[in-house]
């Protein structure tokens, strides 16, 4: 498979979350997330949430707030760490609502697929065409191609947040991406996979 990092890079991220779970007690997203739910494109950053009571045990690591973004960030050479906190950040779905959606999995406490997806597409809609916006579009790829999703699920969490135009840009995305060969799939193995998925997301 090809990586969309360097996996020099990815290896030594995945070392730091490795580390943090060690110490401390928090919900994975973001690209590490769509990793673990997926096992398929690894990630050089690492996005968490935390309570607001672990976050005060963050505060021994230079932790830096950032007012604008609404987050916590911790610099560690080329890895970024960003933590999202109850009641302070904004996502798509509130930090302080994630504990409802969680899995876990290697250990961790992970977001669950439908949950995921949600938040991957609000980072998307951010991003864009940037490099991290096309990042977030292999995730979300990731997800639908190699997850069970319950798209009744993903849709009593759109309709919960009133994200109504999700469906359409997801269908969007999904119509628009062609490069299967990142997930080693034959052109014909994709076409079956992604022309199923495009009429379950047509009936919800």
């Amino acid at each position: 498979m090809k990586e969309f990092w360097n996996s020099d890079l990815t290896q030594k991220s995945w070392e730091v979350l490795c580390e943090l779970k060690r110490k401390y007690s928090f919900i994975v997203i973001g690209g590490w997330a769509a990793y673990l739910v997926s096992k398929q494109q690894k990630s050089k950053d690492i996005d968490i949430v935390v309570d607001i009571k672990e976050l005060q045990k963050f505060k021994k690591e230079n932790l830096i707030k950032n007012d604008k973004l609404k987050k916590y960030e911790i610099k560690t050479g080329e890895i970024d760490i960003d933590i999202y906190s109850d009641y302070y950040s904004k996502l798509t779905i509130p930090p302080e609502d994630l504990k409802e959606f969680i899995t876990i999995i290697d250990g961790f406490n992970v977001i669950i697929p439908e949950a995921l997806l949600i938040l991957k597409q609000g980072a998307e809609f951010d991003r864009g065409y940037s490099l991290k916006g096309q990042k977030d579009k292999l995730d979300i790829i990731a997800i639908l191609l190699f997850c069970d999703i319950n798209f009744k699920k993903y849709k009593e969490i759109i309709n919960k947040y009133s994200l109504d135009n999700y469906i359409q840009r997801l269908m969007f995305i999904l119509r628009n991406f062609n490069d299967y060969g990142v997930f080693n799939l034959s052109p014909r193995e994709f076409k079956i996979k992604k022309q199923k998925l495009i009429e379950e997301i047509k009936k919800i």
